[in-house]
């Protein structure tokens, strides 16, 4: 509704306009103008209003809206964000005391120290696998070491997969490669098993799909004519082992990153020499 009315006087000039249930005045001497009592006869005769000025609001309510006015929509409730899926970190070896702490383990000692720094207890032992539940983040982990000795991992990894129905997108396995430099890490979206039979093993369980994750660990090649068999049973050197030491805290790092932020960025991380901007 709008509504304008102009008030003039001898003492000033005052203007009182009313548009969009909102009121303007401008004058130079309001005060004297409203203390008039010629100025208050003369405005309670146009408004036919009885009492004193000062009753008159300067807001009007109507029952109507004003056509141009858009209405105002009560605000909507924010939808509950949707749970994070689960993932299954899988790292590959041989049980057994006598295999600790070999180059065929490396993907057990990634598990360990995924477990260690997150807090997360793999003393149960389930499908085959010493077995933990946990978090990183807000984000449902589970790891396993599969317990049926590399050539037979997929019996374990493929149990787990169908038992908790998991996305193989969040299926992630670690293993020990040949064909890297040593303890250089490399994280591919997919791919074939390379030669290695524990993901030899994985892929015929999973039905022949290759399309799942993992993180490759560099174990690097036999020196002259020694049998490969072999050196993925060999133990690390002091050298060695301070420098996977430090690549295992890398690789912690890019698990956290591809759980929390997703596979590009971990890849970027884990693959490029570039740092990661913020």
């Amino acid at each position: 509704m709008k509504l304008a009315c102009v008030i003039s006087s001898t003492a000033s000039s005052a203007t009182v306009l009313f548009r969009r249930s909102r009121c303007l005045i401008s004058s130079s001497s309001v005060a004297k103008t409203l203390n008039s009592s010629s100025y208050q006869r003369g405005w309670m005769s146009n408004t036919a209003a009885t009492g004193s000025l000062y009753q008159i609001s300067c807001s009007m309510i109507t029952s109507t809206s004003s056509p141009d006015t858009p209405a105002l929509s009560a605000p909507q409730p924010e939808k509950p964000k949707p749970k994070p899926q689960p993932w299954l970190i899988v790292g590959l070896g041989n049980p057994g005391k006598q295999y600790a702490g070999t180059r065929h383990n490396v993907g057990f000692e990634m598990i360990d120290t995924i477990a260690d720094a997150e807090g997360i207890s793999m003393g149960s032992v389930s499908f085959k696998a010493q077995f933990g539940k946990g978090f990183i983040g807000d984000v449902p982990i589970m790891l396993a070491k599969p317990q049926t000795f590399m050539n037979a991992s997929g019996e374990s990894v493929g149990a787990i997969v169908s038992y908790y129905k998991i996305p193989l997108k969040q299926v992630l396995v670690v293993f020990d490669d040949l064909d890297l430099p040593f303890a250089k890490l490399r994280l591919l979206p997919k791919g074939g098993h390379g030669g290695h039979n524990g993901m030899r093993s994985i892929m015929n369980h999973l039905k022949g799909n290759r399309d799942f994750p993992r993180l490759r660990i560099g174990i690097g090649r036999p020196p002259g004519k020694m049998d490969p068999a072999s050196f993925v049973l060999r133990a690390f050197n002091r050298q060695e082992r301070e420098e996977l030491d430090f690549t295992l805290q890398k690789g912690l790092e890019a698990m956290r990153i591809l759980v929390l932020e997703g596979f590009d960025r971990s890849a970027t991380f884990v693959n490029s020499s570039k740092p990661l901007t913020v």
